[in-house]
């Protein structure tokens, strides 16, 4: 085997990823750190190693021992990886092996609530409120949330199972409504499709149904279906956990965050501080899941909501094409 000196010299990134998937399998995870130090060195001398480093740190974060996970849990760490590293490190240490290596206190806070969203149950008090501004635990209308999957060499980001959709001709276009803060907050949620990926989206205010913003955004025919206040929330928090295609993802408890601001400002609401009041009136708006039919492979979010009580619907349509 060739020496890790040698590897590094040759800026041998095949060989170091095999030297990493071999130093995981013998759970020699001092070497893997030295690996990634050496690797880091190499970068300031114009090695382009960067890649392998934040790959070390990476498998440190998903295989380690807490104590080693814990260190790599740190603001600006992982920048390219599958997913940040206190999301890859939360989906398999438990919050008692890594609450107490994790220094950041922003990144603790996240790490108790993505344990919350795998089932742990945590007190509030050893978390920050105002990092993410809604309450750790779980409450009874929320549905069960789809979490991360993180692999060696991948990683998978489930949805939850989602009704057929049938196809429907769609009747006139209503005038778009501006500077609409529920609309701003949909659109929100596929931010890092478009601003890192190559993803595009749009959305639509009316003043009238669901299927009437729908057709404002343009398509005259259109595969739909309504859904539960429930699936639209796990629907919505997916979207707003992801990255897209290549933007990078923002994780599942910030999903949940967008998920509730995005039912508070369609309820007209200023902020998320009664829970009770979004479970109680998010079920009373209409939720309509939709697509064009033309879409296939990648990322798309189509979602519609109509306020039957106040007349005013909104639709957004997003895509982002690995």
């Amino acid at each position: 085997m060739s020496d890790l000196g040698e590897l590094i010299e040759a800026s041998d990134l095949d060989g170091l990823i095999r030297r990493i998937d071999g130093i995981c399998a013998a759970r020699q995870w001092d070497d893997l750190v030295e690996l990634r130090d050496r690797c880091l060195e190499a970068v300031t001398r114009g090695k382009q190693l960067w890649g392998v480093a934040q790959f070390a740190e990476y498998r440190l974060a998903l295989d380690a021992p807490a104590e080693f996970a814990g260190r790599v849990v740190r603001e600006g760490a992982g920048r390219f990886a599958l997913g940040p590293l206190w999301e890859v490190a939360a989906s398999t240490h438990t919050w008692e092996e890594l609450s107490t290596h994790i220094a950041d206190e922003r990144l603790r806070t996240l790490v108790a609530h993505e344990r919350v969203l795998r089932g742990e149950t945590i007190s509030a008090s050893v978390v920050d409120p105002y990092v993410l501004e809604l309450p750790i635990e779980l409450q009874e209308w929320e549905p069960v949330y789809g979490v991360a999957a993180y692999r060696s060499d991948r990683a998978d980001f489930p949805e939850r199972e989602l009704p057929a959709l049938d196809w429907i001709e769609l009747a006139e276009p209503q005038p778009r409504r501006h500077e609409d803060d529920a609309l701003e907050a949909l659109l929100g949620l596929t931010q890092p499709w478009t601003e890192q990926s190559n993803g595009r989206s749009d959305g639509v205010a009316v003043e009238g149904s669901a299927y009437a913003a729908i057709r404002t955004l343009g398509p005259h025919r259109v595969r739909a279906t309504e859904i539960d206040f429930q699936s639209a929330v796990a629907l919505m928090a997916w979207t707003g956990a992801s990255g897209g295609a290549y933007g990078r993802r923002r994780g599942s408890p910030v999903g949940r965050m967008l998920a509730w601001w995005a039912v508070a400002a369609l309820l007209g609401l200023d902020n998320v501080d009664e829970p009770a009041v979004l479970g109680e009136e998010g079920p009373a708006l209409r939720w309509v899941l939709w697509d064009p039919g033309d879409q296939i492979g990648g990322w798309a979010f189509h979602l519609a909501v109509e306020d039957p009580d106040d007349g005013l619907a909104w639709a957004v349509s997003a895509v982002d094409a690995v």
